[in-house]
């Protein structure tokens, strides 16, 4: 059966497997430790040049006390906010009562409905930046928060929908025609029976979606002008100057703006797990 566990690799590809993959990781995490290591480094040792060597100085609180003081990071973060946390909970739930329904319930036009989701995945984001940006300013949204919130629950409602639908797909029938006999309604079938056994699967979709829209910088860029809506990650890009860079703030802000996508990963990651191997196994 494929994949093939690396045990059972002959010696050499195993050997070579082995030795690669430490080295993959180290190439993979140098660019996030340089970010750490310039986030502590003070202003005189980049001023004269000394970018790769071990920091001398360590400025963590004069860089992050900066970052968060004396620029408007704490006013992006709060956008980034009001921006997420509506618009993860909008799409997943609009996604996972529309999940249910092509799950559960037959009816003409499902499967073109499914393809229609389906195909909504593997469209260019890009193509869709003058429309967008255009049904905004029609509906007075544009530079709004409301603008980020509204795009990416609609544009994120697909993908959860099909990721959705697929595990609601897994779950036995009977349990909702046991329901159905009892007497319950589909709301309460969708939320005392569905809602429950999905828990896992919605909690991986749910970091997902956040660290999708909370690192999103495209749209951000595209809908916003200026400070009043912009997210954290338009943030970081407007503490470079003009003329000079004080680039360990740079890179606090951006260790910063990471911070909340890299703790809301560890905080679940049980149910992350859990809800990426749900239905893998039967019994």
């Amino acid at each position: 059966m494929y994949p093939m566990p690396v045990q059972r690799w002959r010696p050499v590809p195993r050997a070579l497997y082995r030795l690669s993959l430490p080295i993959a990781l180290f190439l993979w995490l140098v660019p996030l430790l340089a970010v750490l290591v310039t986030s502590v480094r003070s202003s005189d040792e980049l001023a004269a040049g000394d970018y790769w060597g071990w920091p001398k100085h360590f400025a963590l609180i004069e860089n992050y006390g900066t970052a968060l003081t004396q620029t408007p990071m704490l006013h992006y973060f709060w956008n980034s906010c009001l921006i997420t946390l509506p618009a993860v909970a909008i799409s997943i739930f609009l996604a996972s009562m529309a999940g249910h329904a092509l799950a559960n319930y037959r009816f003409r036009g499902n499967a073109v409905l499914l393809g229609l989701f389906v195909a909504g995945n593997f469209v260019p984001i890009q193509i869709l930046m003058i429309p967008v940006r255009e049904l905004m300013a029609s509906l007075n949204l544009y530079n709004t928060v409301w603008a980020l919130v509204v795009f990416h629950a609609a544009f994120q409602t697909g993908f959860c929908t099909l990721f959705l639908r697929n595990f609601i797909r897994e779950l036995p029938y009977e349990l909702i025609e046991a329901a159905r006999i009892e007497g319950a309604s589909e709301w309460k079938i969708y939320l005392r029976v569905v809602l429950p056994l999905v828990r896992p699967a919605l909690a991986a979709l749910a970091i997902l979606v956040f660290t999708f829209v909370w690192n999103d910088y495209f749209w951000a860029l595209c809908l916003t002008q200026g400070d009043d809506a912009a997210p954290i990650t338009v943030g970081v890009a407007a503490l470079r100057g003009q003329w000079t860079t004080a680039w360990n703030l740079v890179a606090a802000g951006s260790v910063l703006a990471a911070l909340p996508s890299v703790a809301m990963f560890f905080a679940m990651q049980k149910h992350f797990v859990a809800g990426l191997t749900f239905g893998a196994t039967k019994g």
